[in-house]
């Protein structure tokens, strides 16, 4: 009789093959190979632990969960990690574990107000409309991208709660002013981390400052699991709350397949339930079922392995374009980090000037026809959206520089997938634009851009 393992590791060689031979197939080729803007990067090592995952059939989270849970918390410094399906779920998990009556006084109920950006993705924003909240919303700064911490104090009335902002692009947000502005007021500082996996602040991880702290795993994110997300937190009552909300909203903190952790299973008398109802049975909140499976977990394990040189990989990236487009910053306004900050640069953002003989629409399509990605910084202004046009908000000051950012700002890839020879590519191309249409109208000396 063969044994278990052995069977195993002989599937897992057949992988290896066939990973082998897929890989074959992806040269670089310019001009033709798309240049994405993002994008998932693995090896047969992702797919060995997916398959061996596969092969135990525990398809809920298991002892992969675990592990990953436990690796990201010692990475970041932080005591809690919990997984979920998405950073979108994480986000939505994070401001309704804040809704919790457990809180007592820093409980958030409906109205109270909610300091954020308009300038972003959606699910930052929407946990707060779907909680009942208001978002206060405050404009950003040019370059950076982020909340301008100097109006912040200005926006906090006595409703406000909570700060919830993301490191945009992965360029952390001034992060010691915003926290001594809710040290100050006692208000609760959530950072959607969710494109910063890996930026530092200080010397420390961004995600390990705020009260409760997402990530996500998706495709396009520092790592993957395909879909996925997690959240952080130092406090134990919070990482309570926050397994309540994505676990059905039940009081029991038993994990899949686990039994009477507490050693009071039937011992519990909770609102007006008989007394020693099923804990198992038992919701103090309602919630949702926004949990993970150990599949996706498992490629997580092995993308952490893998995220230093991801990390690394960004960085040297973004200082390739970074230093190639100097010689244009009349025209194009490069992005700008506090001193303080080794950002984990989640895309390389171009905000085209006022003052430029070109639009961004211009280049876009110039960069498009050429088979380079370009993404707008998501949802631009949110409240220009369709789907926020009759939402309950505030503003504080203006959202000029947001607006600039719906209008004139683009960004473009700088993840790991994008090997020198891409990076080259995409500076050429550049060159090629700016050089032909610069000087065409007289404004521009050919052969000043210069990717070497």
């Amino acid at each position: 009789m063969r044994s278990e393992e052995d069977i195993r590791n002989e599937i897992f060689e057949r992988v290896t093959e066939l990973f082998n031979l897929k890989k074959e197939d992806e040269e670089f080729i310019p001009g033709e190979s798309p240049v994405r803007y993002a994008g998932r990067v693995f090896d047969e090592r992702e797919m060995i632990k997916l398959v061996d995952s596969s092969l135990d059939f525990w398809l809920t989270a298991g002892r992969y969960a675990d592990q990953f849970e436990k690796e990201l918390a010692k990475f970041l410094g932080v005591k809690h990690c919990l997984l979920t399906n998405s950073g979108s779920s994480a986000n939505l998990l994070a401001i309704s574990a804040l809704t919790s009556p457990k809180l007592g006084d820093k409980q958030l109920k409906p109205d109270d107000e909610v300091i954020t950006t308009a300038c972003g993705f959606p699910t930052t924003l929407n946990p707060i409309i779907q909680n009942n909240l208001k978002p206060v919303f405050i404009d950003v700064q040019k370059g950076s991208y982020n909340i301008k911490t100097d109006l912040i104090e200005e926006a906090i009335s006595p409703k406000t709660k909570a700060i919830f902002i993301p490191h945009t692009l992965g360029n952390p947000a001034d992060i010691e002013e915003i926290m001594a502005i809710t040290d100050q007021y006692d208000l609760w500082f959530i950072e959607d981390n969710c494109d910063a996996l890996g930026s530092r602040y200080k010397n420390k991880y961004t995600g390990s400052y705020g009260h409760i702290s997402t990530f996500s795993f998706y495709p396009a994110h520092h790592i993957t699991m395909g879909e996925g997300g997690a959240l952080v937190t130092n406090n134990s009552l919070l990482k309570d709350l926050i397994a309540s909300f994505r676990d059905w909203g039940r009081d029991c903190w038993c994990g899949p397949g686990c039994d009477n952790t507490c050693g009071r299973r039937f011992q519990w008398q909770l609102g007006d339930l008989p007394s020693g109802y099923d804990h198992k049975y038992i919701y103090s909140h309602i919630g949702y079922n926004l949990k993970v499976t150990d599949m996706q977990a498992a490629v997580g394990v092995e993308q952490l392995n893998k995220l230093p040189q991801f990390i690394k990989a960004r960085r040297e990236n973004f200082n390739l374009l970074f230093e190639s487009l100097k010689s244009c910053e009349n025209y194009l306004l490069l992005p700008r980090w506090n001193p303080e900050s080794e950002p984990s640069w989640f895309g390389f953002p171009i905000l085209v000037k006022d003052n430029a003989p070109f639009t961004r629409d211009e280049i876009v399509n110039h960069l498009e026809d050429n088979n380079i990605a370009t993404r707008m910084l998501f949802g631009g202004n949110l409240i220009r959206q369709p789907a926020y046009s009759d939402i309950k908000h505030k503003i504080v000051g203006d959202l000029k520089n947001t607006d600039s950012v719906m209008n004139n700002l683009f960004w473009l890839g700088v993840y790991p997938g994008i090997d020198k020879k891409g990076m080259d590519y995409v500076i050429g191309v550049f060159n090629d634009f700016l050089n032909r249409f610069l000087s065409a109208e007289g404004k521009y000396n050919a052969g000043k851009i210069t990717g070497k």
